[in-house]
């Protein structure tokens, strides 16, 4: 967390929180043992959260200015705090249903943020930091254009948890679906600082049905986002791609 005392409190709250837990859990009883599909719950979560804080951090070192900080004269750590409770957040409301779960998870959102949020800021201060991880929220989902640089990280961090470990689960329970053939051959994901920009990601992966991984779900989710421009993506596969491949 570094020296962001706010996002350390807001962190421990949301881990102490016994519904919050309850709907990671339950967020994954239907995602993995109603539908077999990848983890979506507090395994995926902190993993989002950590790409997402790591990707943040990031964009402030390039020069990059987040919304929080142009928009309403907050700061970089407020920023962080946004982008961690959506990344925390952002897949609640699949306990109501895979279908526009983007929306159930606004409502269910708005029912934790304010006490996690307590104390931490004055009620102005919190409005503001619910509104914007609202947003991030509900434009994770892929027709929804994020219109802050929080909610477009949030969006990108959640296509980037795309490891072999993630389709474990669905994988061996027989599932044949691209979602988790895909993720299984997808062997590793590393995010660093870039040669011509900000963030460089390097995807290493062990054939080539990982590349559903970069072009349906990376690629998709990163266009249109406003940040694109800030990407440096690097494919490095032992099937059908020799060497690095430049794929964005």
């Amino acid at each position: 967390m570094g020296e962001n005392e706010k996002l350390a409190r807001v962190v421990e709250r949301l881990n102490s929180s016994v519904m919050v837990t309850a709907l990671w859990r339950n967020t994954n009883r239907m995602a993995v043992d109603r539908l077999l599909m990848n983890d979506h719950g507090p395994v995926h979560v902190k993993i989002v959260a950590n790409i997402a804080l790591r990707i943040l951090r990031l964009f402030v070192e390039g020069g990059v200015t987040p919304s929080i900080v142009q928009h309403h004269g907050m700061g970089n750590e407020d920023a962080e705090v946004v982008v961690v409770l959506a990344s925390a957040l952002h897949d609640v409301g699949h306990v109501v249903h895979r279908e526009n779960h983007e929306e159930f998870s606004v409502v269910l959102a708005s029912q934790v943020i304010p006490a996690v949020l307590k104390g931490i800021y004055d009620e102005d201060e919190a409005t503001t930091v619910m509104g914007e991880t609202l947003h991030a929220i509900y434009a994770h989902r892929t027709d929804v254009h994020p219109i802050t640089i929080e909610a477009a990280i949030v969006r990108v961090a959640d296509a980037l948890d795309m490891e072999s470990g993630r389709a474990r689960i669905p994988f061996e329970a027989g599932s044949h679906s691209i979602h988790a053939v895909s993720a299984y051959a997808v062997e590793n994901v590393e995010i660093h600082r870039g040669d011509e920009r900000p963030v460089r990601i390097d995807i290493t992966m062990k054939d080539s049905a990982g590349m559903f991984q970069v072009d349906y779900l990376l690629k998709k989710k990163l266009a249109g986002t406003g940040i694109e421009d800030f990407f440096e993506v690097y494919v490095h596969s032992r099937g059908v791609l020799e060497g690095d491949v430049r794929v964005w």
